[in-house]
């Protein structure tokens, strides 16, 4: 009997030998479909056939879980990135935008916008609404009016340098006119029209080659073509609506920029309007959404901007999106399908995660089976049990989710799911303390998932963002002893071959790709503060927190030093710590037990060993009026909210702490202000008015 006949079997009735004969033809197979999308960009299958011949390895695997291959393509993520694209630092970060789903989140964006700027409800503010295109993102860096740079978004910190296959687009200028501002990035979406890439198609089918499976998917892939002829024979095109870094100032709101774009040559995305409330927006939203199927490009929602920019430039950003800006997306689209069986995933905290199995079922174009169930109280809320029949919800980017039971459609035999008391993976007691919603393993470091993940986490592009480093080698490495803890990863080549295979000789490597995964862990022997910081996966230290911290302390050492004197919650040090603005005891907590865990201090310990972690040196901080200064913030303030004057002391480079201490430099003093005040003076700080505050302000 060959593969296809096995295929045709259901999975229950393979026998042991039919079920290792398939899984080493599917991961053969598979792994020829992840080369021919990520490298080639030549898929030659639809991504619902893709998704299916992965969802039945799935299915063997889990059947016969002796016969997994250590190349199965359950452990394999993509395809090795193609080499020879130089990366690039973008001058100005680029960020993502949030997102809302529905008219009340469009109604709390302007709400927040008018409270941070102290606007009143009557007060004008216009805000620009504009198709969200679904492409790729992509920075068009001029100088003297030519284009030097083009890159792509990448991890929104550095991308890939595609100036030679951008040069090729049709719609980008290679000049920008005289009043164009001396260094200009541009920046946009690379895309594919409907039209185009249905002729693409058939000129392809008809050439006898695999077509493509969606715009978007080819788009990205033909930008990143390393031969640009390849490119130029793709019919990419270019919309610009944004920018980075610029030597002038050249527009004072956003639709006039958008109009000096279009002066300058960059096509604009249509259909866009000037809107003054949220009945406007929301207008606008629906019109273009009942106009998306006759558009001729593909979008997924319509994106929010404020259209003034010095109201731009006061609301600033949080953590990784603009304030003034959000992405409204399209509403979630739902379908029903069977619940197999509830899965029980162990993050790298311990956390026992259930995750719905589900008959396969497309979604908004795409084919799920699997959907996030969230913990055990809404397994409870929402009845959920295995067998049933439930709605599932995809929106935009979101995982999946189960949002309902089909109860009239339910099994007679049906029995309530017993949420797991032991971990799935080590067996140790779980345990749900007293306010989490989560059951966490206390196997801590003998519970091999929690290893894992702590170590996938460590690697991933947020943190260390080792390129070639994926699941499927970490797993692989860490059961052979290879990495056990994250210092491993570094001391790798050097171990390479005297206690085990040269990695060059192992099925699937060779010189090249091994050299290139040495090459990768070297270039990340140096490291940021705060995304060392994130990289430690410290409960409840996300990104935005790992920044204040890095902010906070500046060096690593300084950290460290401080963590472990935390310990004390009585001292100075965990005043200090809980005093930083929006970190409070329970993140503290969480601080100090990671510290107070010896364990957690030889891995750092072996950590600084093979790495340098670099200070925090925030851009101009020297030059900034307040850099270094410590500034907490009570009472009502009437000139501007407290969130702008916490985001305009941070701009001049200050620190804003939650609480008063010997360390704070300067404590502003609003109306009906209490105890804050009172401590500054009892300890004879630098008591400022609000008047006093704004003086500052206007002379910074």
């Amino acid at each position: 009997m060959d593969t296809a006949e096995f295929r045709a079997l259901a999975v229950e009735d393979l026998t042991e030998e039919q079920a290792a004969a398939e899984l080493a033809a599917l991961a053969a197979e598979i792994a020829g479909h992840d080369l021919a999308y990520h490298q080639q960009d030549a898929p030659a299958i639809s991504d619902a056939d893709y998704d299916a011949l992965r969802r039945r390895n799935g299915a063997i695997e889990a059947r016969f879980p002796g016969l997994k291959r250590e190349d199965s393509p359950s452990e394999r993520v993509g395809a090795p990135a193609a080499g020879g694209f130089r990366k690039v630092r973008h001058a100005v970060a680029m960020l993502s935008l949030g997102n809302v789903f529905d008219d009340a989140e469009v109604a709390e964006f302007m709400a927040r916008i008018r409270r941070f700027l102290s606007l009143a409800a009557d007060a004008p503010l216009a805000i620009l609404a504009e198709p969200k295109i679904d492409g790729l993102s992509a920075s068009l860096r001029y100088e003297g009016g030519e284009l030097v740079l083009a890159a792509t978004r990448g991890d929104g910190t550095e991308g890939e340098d595609v100036t030679a296959n951008v040069r090729t687009i049709a719609d980008v200028p290679e000049h920008l006119p005289a009043d164009a501002p001396d260094v200009l990035e541009v920046r946009g979406e690379v895309y594919m029209t409907r039209h185009d890439f249905r002729a693409l198609n058939e000129r392809r089918l008809a050439a006898g080659e695999p077509v493509f499976a969606n715009p978007r998917n080819s788009a990205a892939g033909s930008l990143r073509q390393l031969d640009p002829r390849i490119t130029a024979d793709r019919p990419l095109r270019f919309f610009g609506y944004s920018w980075g870094e610029t030597s002038a100032t050249f527009a004072d709101t956003q639709w006039e920029a958008r109009q000096k774009l279009g002066r300058w040559g960059f096509p604009l995305n249509e259909p866009t309007a000037l809107c003054d409330d949220v009945a406007s927006l929301l207008a606008h939203y629906h019109r273009i959404m009942a106009e998306r199927a006759d558009l001729a490009y593909e979008i997924d929602g319509v994106v929010y901007k404020v259209d003034r920019l010095d109201w731009q430039q006061r609301l600033g950003f949080v953590s990784r999106a603009p304030r003034w800006a959000v992405a409204h997306k399209f509403p979630a689209e739902q379908a029903e399908t069977r619940l197999n069986r509830i899965l029980i995933q162990v993050g790298r905290t311990g956390a026992l995660t259930p995750v719905a199995d589900l008959e396969p079922v497309t979604v908004g174009g795409v084919v799920v089976s699997r959907a996030t169930l969230h913990n055990e109280d809404e397994i409870r809320r929402k009845d959920i049990r295995e067998r049933d029949i439930v709605r599932i919800q995809r929106a935009g980017d979101v995982i999946p989710q189960v949002i309902a039971v089909v109860a009239d459609r339910r099994p007679p035999d049906s029995a309530e799911y017993r949420f797991p008391d032991h971990c799935p993976e080590c067996g140790s007691l779980a345990i749900r303390e007293e306010g989490e919603v989560v059951r966490r393993c206390t196997g801590g470091l003998i519970c091999p998932a929690q290893a894992v993940e702590r170590l996938r986490h460590f690697v991933s592009r947020d943190a260390f963002d080792i390129e070639g480093l994926g699941d499927k080698h970490i797993r692989a490495f860490h059961a052979e002893g290879l990495i056990r803890e994250p210092a491993d990863i570094f001391r790798l080549e050097d171990r390479d071959g005297t206690t085990a295979p040269r990695l060059a000789e192992r099925e699937g490597w060779g010189e090249r790709s091994a050299a290139n995964l040495f090459r990768a862990i070297a270039d990340r022997r140096r490291i940021a503060l705060d995304r060392f910081i994130y990289a430690l996966g410290i409960r409840q230290v996300g990104q935005a927190t790992a920044k204040l911290l890095a902010r906070h302390y500046g060096s690593l050492a300084g950290w460290r030093a401080a963590m472990v004197a935390a310990a004390d919650r009585q001292g100075e040090a965990f005043a200090d710590l809980v005093g930083i603005d929006q970190i409070g005891p329970s993140v503290a907590d969480d601080l100090t037990g990671f510290f107070a865990e010896p364990h957690n201090l030889t891995v750092m310990d072996a950590l600084q060993a093979v790495l340098t972690v670099d200070d925090l040196v925030e851009d101009g901080s020297g030059d900034r009026p307040l850099a270094g200064k410590t500034i907490v913030f009570t009472g009502t303030l009437e000139g501007m909210s407290r969130p702008e004057a916490k985001a305009r002391a941070e701009a001049l480079g200050a620190k804003v702490a939650g609480s008063v201490s010997k360390k704070t430099d300067y404590v502003v003093v609003g109306a009906d202000a209490g105890s804050k005040a009172t401590k500054a003076r009892e300890l004879g700080l630098t008591v400022l008015s609000e008047a006093d505050w704004l003086s500052m302000l206007a002379n910074a």
